[in-house]
C-alpha cells in the first residue's frame, strides 16, 4: 500500500478495435510514458485483449523508465472495446496486475469521460460505427450503437452500405446513376453478382471502407452521394437531440467521420455541439485518478 509521502502515478489505456494506447503521467498530470500495440478489445478474447493492453502499458512503462516499485504506486484506468460483453468485466478483474489498483469501463465512457474532463456530458461517436453514451447525475446515457447492419445509423458502415444499395439500383435502372455509383460498381466490375458475392464476407469495416469516396462526391456535388450524407448527417442530428432530450448538459461529437459530416449537420446542433477537453487515454485516466489504494487486488 502507498502511503501519503509514495509518490503516486497514474496510466491511463484506451484499447479499442484497431489499436490500444497507454500513457502514464504524474500527479501534476506531466506525461511520463507513451505505448501503442494492436487490437485490444474483448470480441478477441479476453487473454488477447489484455496481451494488447500489456503489450501497450510494458512500451509506456519503458519510456517512463518504471521497474517494479513504481508500478506498485501506478494506478490504472483502462477503457476498453466490448468490456460490456456477458464475463467480461468479471474476467479482467481476476487477471493479476502489477499496479496499485487498476479500474476498468468501455472504451465509449472512456471518450466521455476525456471530452468533459470527468464531468457529466455526453458524446456522439461517428466511424466504423455510431452510438451516443453520456452519464448525468450518476445515469448512464445510451442511444443506438446496437450493431450494423441493425443499428449504427449515420457511421461509415451505414454510409457504404447506402452506397452500394444505390449502386445495384442505378445498375437495374431504378436510380439515377451518379459518379458516386458508377464508382461504386466499377469495384465490382459492373458485375451486381460480384457485389453479391462481396457481401456474404463483408464485414462493417469493409463497408465503412467506402465512406470516404460517399463524402468525396458528396462534398462535389454528386446527387446520390448528397443524399446519402444528408441522410446519415440527420441520424447523427437524432442522436445528438437525443441526449440532450435525455438531460446531459453538453454533447461532443468525436471520431473519424465527425469532422467530414460537421459541415452538414443541423445549424442548431452545430451551435450546441461542444469541442473535446481531451482524448479517450484523458479519461481513462481520469479513471484511474478516481482510484482508491484498496480498489483492486495486485500480484
Amino acid at each position: 500500500m502507498t502511503s501519503a509521502f509514495t509518490p503516486r502515478f497514474y496510466l491511463g489505456v484506451d484499447g479499442g478495435g484497431t489499436g490500444c494506447r497507454a500513457r502514464i503521467v504524474d500527479e501534476a498530470g506531466d506525461v511520463l510514458g507513451q505505448g501503442l500495440s494492436g487490437p485490444a478489445t474483448t470480441r478477441l478474447g479476453i487473454d488477447v485483449a489484455w496481451a494488447s493492453i500489456a503489450r501497450a502499458f510494458g512500451e509506456a512503462a519503458e519510456e517512463a523508465g518504471f521497474g517494479a516499485a513504481e508500478l506498485a504506486c501506478t494506478y490504472a484506468g483502462i477503457g476498453l472495446a466490448g468490456v460490456g460483453r456477458k464475463g467480461a468485466l468479471e474476467a479482467l478483474r481476476e487477471i493479476r496486475h502489477p499496479f496499485a489498483a487498476i479500474d476498468f469501463t468501455s472504451d465509449g465512457m472512456g471518450a466521455c469521460l476525456g471530452a468533459h474532463s470527468g464531468k457529466d456530458g455526453a458524446i456522439v461517436i461517428a466511424g466504423t460505427g455510431s452510438i451516443g453514451l453520456g452519464f448525468v447525475e450518476g445515469r448512464d446515457l445510451r442511444v443506438g450503437g446496437y450493431g450494423f447492419p441493425i443499428s449504427d445509423e449515420g457511421s461509415g458502415a451505414d454510409l457504404g452500405l447506402k452506397a452500394v444499395q444505390f449502386a445495384l439500383r442505378a445498375h437495374d435502372g431504378r436510380h439515377d446513376r451518379s459518379a458516386l455509383l458508377t464508382e461504386i460498381m466499377q469495384r465490382f466490375h459492373d458485375d451486381p453478382m460480384e457485389a453479391v458475392a462481396w457481401m456474404d464476407r463483408a464485414t462493417a469495416t469493409d463497408y465503412a471502407a467506402l465512406a470516404p469516396a460517399v463524402m468525396r462526391h458528396a462534398d462535389q456535388g454528386d446527387a446520390a452521394g448528397r443524399r446519402i450524407v444528408q441522410s446519415a448527417a440527420e441520424q447523427i442530428d437524432t442522436i445528438v437531440r437525443t441526449l440532450f432530450d435525455k438531460g446531459a448538459p453538453r454533447v461532443t461529437l468525436l471520431g473519424g467521420l465527425a469532422s467530414p459530416l460537421e459541415p452538414w449537420l443541423a445549424p442548431d446542433v452545430r451551435r450546441r455541439l461542444k469541442p473535446a477537453d481531451g482524448d479517450a487515454v484523458s479519461g481513462a485516466i481520469i479513471l484511474a485518478r478516481r482510484l482508491g489504494p484498496t480498489s483492486a487486488r495486485k500480484e
